[in-house]
């Protein structure tokens, strides 16, 4: 594989990261956490990336895609990870956008994609119940066919930003009798629909990120239904390849460990830089040397992408060992940081009011660490994924 950048890639390159320099806003840079953030903080960046077009560089170019090669929309990835920018919320542009723009009808492309887009639309998942997570297709949330109009009745849970969303795309039961994957469908929900009811869950980092969803007697036209009735699963499915191959996070995992490793060189352990102990340093190449392999991986998949392949079983692999780096590196910061890798950062009303003690790359250890437990949950557990690769790739 040839891995060398050509030099209209390295001009390009340096085109994204002047644009990232000059256009990223500031006081963002400071807020680690999505707690510390407010619903336009979070849409700023996503907003100034509309303007300029570069908003959907994975999306086709009839729909708005920026017609980037593979390896251009590898560099930018790369130069947001660099610039440590708030990652774009993925569950309008990176799921139910390209389900839209594959499955929908020319009227729901027309409708909702514009939306998408400018982000003046705030979409959220609704896929997981209190007895269908991993789980998925043993999901009971029901419709039922009235005339023009689905009756939706059943309960949702882990939905993230459920309190700011507008729309949800969600799946719902539409043939009970039928085999559990043969009786879904794929509705997209308008959340002021009366008998919607959102309600907090507070995670164990202390932020409210995520939700529960009741749905009473909540009607849906059919025309918000994507595709065929009963073939819902085909279209989750597409959508959570989609997600598992964009939660490996290579690329942000790159620079965490950069900046593990510049906490390891200042803070000290009997006197000496943490990062010079033979059991630290192991620890961090450890680390380090899986992300390689995870980074060859993702960049043989991107390689099958441009040839016109989808996201197959290797997106459980990516997710896999992506979400458990993640995980490992949060670990290794809050051991790096000591004590003061446990002290919680004021979120909410308090964000900004109370002196945080300890040096500044301390602050947040503790909620990423508490935050990223989820990583090998969501998106399938990863002990799903390795049902689908013992099933798809080794045929067991």
């Amino acid at each position: 594989m040839d891995m060398s950048f050509s030099p209209e890639d390295l001009a390009f390159r340096d085109e994204v990261r002047s644009f990232i320099a000059d256009n990223y806003p500031k006081d963002l840079k400071s807020r680690r956490t999505r707690g510390e953030m407010t619903k336009e903080d979070i849409l700023r960046w996503h907003r100034i990336l509309y303007k300029k077009g570069w908003v959907v560089p994975h999306w086709p170019v009839q729909y708005g895609g920026t017609g980037w090669t593979i390896t251009q929309r590898y560099i930018w990835n790369e130069e947001n990870a660099r610039a440590e920018t708030q990652p774009l919320l993925p569950f309008g542009l990176s799921m139910v956008g390209p389900v839209i723009f594959s499955y929908g009808n020319e009227e729901q492309k027309k409708r909702f994609l514009p939306g998408i887009l400018s982000g003046d639309d705030w979409w959220c998942q609704g896929y997981s119940e209190p007895g269908a997570g991993s789980d998925l297709a043993s999901l009971k949330t029901r419709a039922v066919r009235e005339g023009d109009h689905y009756i939706v009745n059943g309960h949702k849970i882990w939905t993230t930003l459920a309190q700011y969303a507008d729309w949800m795309f969600c799946l719902v039961r539409t043939d009970p009798a039928a085999k559990a994957q043969e009786g879904i469908s794929f509705l997209l929900i308008d959340m002021k629909t009366p008998g919607i009811t959102v309600r907090p869950i507070i995670t164990m980092d202390g932020a409210h990120e995520v939700n529960e969803v009741f749905l009473e007697d909540v009607k849906v036209p059919v025309e918000n239904r994507i595709g065929e009735e009963n073939k819902g699963w085909t279209y989750a499915k597409f959508l959570l390849g989609n997600e598992r191959s964009g939660i490996a996070g290579v690329s942000r995992s790159k620079k965490a460990i950069e900046r593990l490793k510049t906490i390891a060189t200042a803070e000290l352990l009997d006197g000496s830089p943490l990062i010079k102990t033979d059991e630290f340093s192991r620890k961090i190449a450890e680390v380090e040397i899986d992300l390689t392999a995870l980074e060859v991986t993702e960049l043989r998949t991107l390689a099958a992408e441009s040839r016109g392949k989808g996201p197959g079983p290797e997106a459980s692999i990516l997710k896999i060992k992506g979400t458990e780096i993640q995980q490992r590196i949060t670990e290794l910061t809050v051991e790096a940081v000591g004590n003061y890798g446990m002290v919680q950062v004021p979120t909410g009303e308090m964000a900004g009011n109370d002196f945080v003690p300890g040096p500044e790359y301390g602050q947040g250890a503790a909620q990423n660490y508490f935050n990223m437990r989820k990583t090998s949950i969501y998106g399938g557990s990863n002990e799903i994924q390795h049902n689908i690769i013992a099933k798809m790739v080794l045929g067991l």
